[in-house]
């Protein structure tokens, strides 16, 4: 009975997981409008899914992270009573913010549950002080940095471009140019070719209007606009993939931690991780317009050259958490990066940054107060 429990704890959580975080990798593809909405749901869980299919080979680190070990005790570490508790804390308090359309943070809420238990049992100063160092410091540091990183670059890229005389219209051209012949002086040129014409091949930097009346014929070019959509829509699936690797083991962790798996086709990882995958998937396709709507359209106005600095950021610092196996939340970097982009750029919207902050400050008390009222109750 408590292995069928757990698995739906899990369930939910993935869910829950997906429905409130799956949409954060293209909510600028979607407020840039570089994307319709039906177009970035079905980027973010094809790529998503390939995330957590490599997560495990790539992010081991953070599935030992969450089953309870080194912060409980070795023989309350893994039982099903702990990762019960685990598992439906944070289910509940990640998917009570998607039904207010606020995002929030899977790792906070792990975190907090993960608090709660350790309170209700009583764990030492040892095991507070590695919940400080391993949780809770890399999850205050994550925005900081990604909101710094954007203060940085955003300005810096911008000037970069502004010099190099790129703008929406710019185009890399290459077309044929006629060519006239002009006799030079003294010279044997056959006189019937005057006036003639060769076409010459030739490369050039303009807007694309400036293109076609330039060149004859067929005209290829490649249009600065479309290069960053390109470049940008990258981006948004490298943030998904991002997020897909750091967050699936932190859900799966649950399962490794027993057999409960075996009850749907063996213990191994392959079964447990397509459960996580799968529920991660159908929750975000179904239930994310809310949260993707305060991303996408509330936070600040976004253009594409913000929008992809923010992207980049954020799945260079969850990737490289991920392979470090620091638990980083990809809510807070890509908020984070967001934020930065909104001040550098003037746009910010002071209110609903303020209304995000406040929920992730109430996340991790919230998992902590369910976690500890959920393991207590079954003890």
């Amino acid at each position: 009975m408590a292995t069928l429990i757990l698995i739906a704890a899990v369930f939910f959580l993935a869910w829950s997981n997906g429905a409130n975080d799956n949409f954060k990798g293209v909510a600028t593809l979607y407020g840039s409008r570089t994307l319709t909405f039906r177009q970035s749901i079905w980027l973010t869980t094809g790529v998503t899914l390939a995330g957590s299919i490599l997560s495990l080979v790539l992010a081991s680190a953070l599935a030992k992270a969450f089953t309870g070990k080194g912060l409980v005790p070795p023989e309350i570490a893994g039982t099903s009573e702990l990762l019960i508790s685990v598992g439906l804390a944070a289910a509940l308090t990640i998917m009570l913010a998607t039904v207010i359309g606020m995002p929030t943070s899977t790792t906070h809420a792990l975190t907090g549950a993960l608090l709660g238990v350790a309170i209700v049992i009583g764990v030492d100063a040892a095991n507070y002080a590695k919940l400080w160092d391993k949780f809770f410091l890399p999850l205050l540091v994550s925005p900081i940095l990604a909101l710094g990183a954007a203060l940085i670059l955003y300005p810096i890229l911008t000037r970069t471009r502004k010099k190099m005389g790129v703008g929406r219209q710019t185009c890399l051209c290459v077309g044929t140019s006629p060519r006239e012949y002009v006799p030079l002086a003294n010279s044997r040129t056959d006189i019937s070719t005057i006036g003639e014409s060769t076409q010459s091949l030739e490369v050039s930097v303009g807007s694309g209007a400036e293109c076609v009346e330039r060149y004859d014929g067929r005209v290829v070019g490649i249009n600065a606009q479309q290069a960053v959509d390109v470049i940008h829509t990258f981006s948004g699936a490298a943030v998904c993939f991002a997020r897909g690797v750091n967050d699936t083991p932190k859900i799966a962790a649950l399962l490794l931690a027993t057999g409960g798996a075996g009850l749907i086709g063996g213990t191994g990882i392959s079964w447990k991780l397509a459960l996580v995958a799968l529920a991660m998937a159908a929750g975000g396709f179904l239930q994310a317009r809310k949260v993707a709507e305060t991303m996408s359209h509330r936070i600040t106005d976004l253009n594409t050259g913000q929008v992809l600095t923010g992207n980049l950021i954020t799945a260079a610092l969850v990737l490289g958490a991920s392979r470090f196996g620091v638990p980083v939340s990809t809510t807070h970097v890509s908020c984070g990066a967001i934020f930065g982009i909104g001040v550098a750029s003037g746009g910010a919207r002071l209110k609903t940054i303020g209304q995000i902050v406040l929920t992730w400050v109430t996340t991790l008390p919230l998992g902590a107060a369910l976690g500890a009222a959920l393991y207590w109750s079954m003890t």
